[in-house]
C-alpha cells in the first residue's frame, strides 16, 4: 500500500508545487466531455473523440490493469514576463504565457519519469506498476486535479485554486497500488466563480457558448496551435496579436492576482523575443531559422507554416506598413496555407 504523505512530501522535493492523491476513478465530469465532443467543439481535434483515447478517459483500468490510484501534481508556471506595452506592441506577435520558457513537457516529464520509477522500484510502499502523463494522456486532468482539491473549474473551463489562480501545469501517474488515504476534493464554499463573469466578456471571439463550455473552434489558443488548417476569415480581425496561445480569460480572473511566482527558472523568457516576437521576423523564418529560434519551447510543436500562418494574421491586424514588403513576399510562398493567409493579411491594410 502507497503512503500517501511520504509521495507528496517526494512531489515537493521533485520540485512539484503541490501534488494530491486521489482513487483511479472515472472523472465525474465525463458525461459533460462526451456531450462536448457530440457537440463538435472539439474541432479538428479528431484525437479528442477517437474510440480508444474515449476508452481510457471513461476507465483509467485501460491504462494500467488494475488501476487504483492517480497521482496528481501541479507546477506552477507564472513568471515576470515583458511589460504590456512591449506584449500588446502590434509590430509583435504575442506568446502565452505558459510557453515563454523552456518547454514544460520536457521539465515536467524528467520529474515525473523519475517519480514512477521510484515508485516501482517500493520507495513508498509495494512496488507498483505505474505510467505517467504530462499533458498528453486521454486523462480529463483538470477534473481529476479538483478531485485530488486543487481548486474548482470556472467559467473558463480552467482548473482555477483560489490562492494560485490557474497558470499552473497538470501531469498524472496511474498506478495499479492503493493508498493509506485519499484526499477529497475542496468544499464547495471554499472557492468559486459567482456572479463574475470577466472572463466571458474578454474572449476576444466569444468562444463561450455559456459559462464552464468552451468552443474550441472559436479559441485563439485552439485557432493558434491546434487547427491546421486555414483560420476561418470572421475570426482573424479578432486574434489580434496573438500568434501562439491566448492568455486573456486567465489574466482577466480575480484569482489570478494570487499566483505565485514560479520557482522554476526555465519558465522565464530569455529576452522580450521569446514572449512577444517582432512580427518581421517571424514573417521571414524558413524552417532551419524556426527550428533554431524556438527550439527547446513549446512552440516548436505547430512548425514553421502555422507560425508564419499566425504571424500573417497579427501583421493584417496591425495597421502597419513595416509588414508589407515580407507580406507580399510571403503572397507566393510555396505553402499555400501561407500564400492564403499573407494575401488576407495585405488586403487588411490595403483596405
Amino acid at each position: 500500500m502507497l503512503r500517501a504523505d511520504d509521495i507528496k512530501r517526494r512531489a515537493g522535493a521533485l520540485g512539484f508545487s503541490f501534488c494530491g492523491v486521489v482513487p483511479a476513478a472515472p472523472s465525474p465530469t465525463l458525461d459533460g466531455y462526451l456531450a462536448w465532443i457530440d457537440a463538435g467543439m472539439h474541432g479538428t481535434m479528431g484525437y479528442m473523440a477517437r474510440p480508444d483515447r474515449v476508452a481510457r478517459r471513461r476507465d483509467l483500468n485501460v491504462i494500467v490493469p488494475g488501476a487504483s490510484t492517480l497521482i496528481v501534481v501541479g507546477l506552477d508556471y507564472t513568471t515576470a514576463g515583458p511589460p504590456q506595452d512591449v506584449l500588446r506592441d502590434p509590430l509583435r506577435g504575442r506568446i502565452a504565457a505558459y510557453a515563454w520558457g523552456q518547454d514544460y513537457h520536457d521539465i515536467m516529464g524528467a520529474a515525473l519519469k523519475q517519480f514512477a520509477a521510484e515508485l516501482e522500484q517500493g520507495a513508498f510502499g509495494g512496488t507498483p506498476a505505474t505510467k505517467w502523463y504530462v499533458d498528453t494522456g486521454a486523462i480529463l486532468e483538470r477534473s481529476h486535479g479538483q478531485q485530488a482539491g486543487f481548486g474548482f473549474i470556472g467559467k473558463n473551463t480552467l482548473l482555477i485554486h483560489p490562492r494560485r489562480g490557474s497558470m499552473f501545469f497538470l501531469g498524472e501517474i496511474v498506478t495499479d497500488a492503493e493508498a493509506d488515504h485519499y484526499d477529497e476534493p475542496m468544499a464547495a464554499s471554499a472557492a468559486g466563480c459567482g456572479s463574475c463573469t470577466r472572463c466571458l466578456t474578454a474572449c476576444p471571439t466569444s468562444a463561450f457558448p455559456k459559462p464552464y463550455v468552451l468552443d474550441a473552434r472559436l479559441c485563439i489558443s485552439y485557432l493558434t496551435i491546434e487547427h491546421k488548417g486555414e483560420i476561418p476569415v470572421e475570426l482573424r480581425g479578432k486574434m489580434g496579436n496573438w500568434i501562439f496561445g491566448c492568455d486573456v480569460c486567465q489574466e482577466v480572473c480575480p484569482w489570478q492576482r494570487f499566483a505565485p511566482i514560479t520557482h522554476v527558472s526555465a519558465f522565464a523568457p530569455d529576452s522580450h523575443d521569446r514572449a512577444a516576437p517582432l512580427l518581421v521576423d517571424l514573417l521571414t523564418l524558413d524552417d532551419a531559422e524556426f527550428l533554431r529560434r524556438f527550439a527547446g519551447s513549446p512552440v516548436k510543436r505547430i512548425g514553421r507554416a502555422r507560425m508564419v500562418r499566425n504571424a500573417c494574421i497579427a501583421a493584417g491586424n496591425s495597421g502597419s506598413t513595416a509588414v508589407v514588403a515580407p507580406l507580399s513576399a510571403l503572397a507566393d510562398d510555396a505553402d499555400p496555407l501561407i500564400r492564403e493567409h499573407a494575401r488576407w493579411a495585405l488586403a487588411q491594410l490595403a483596405a
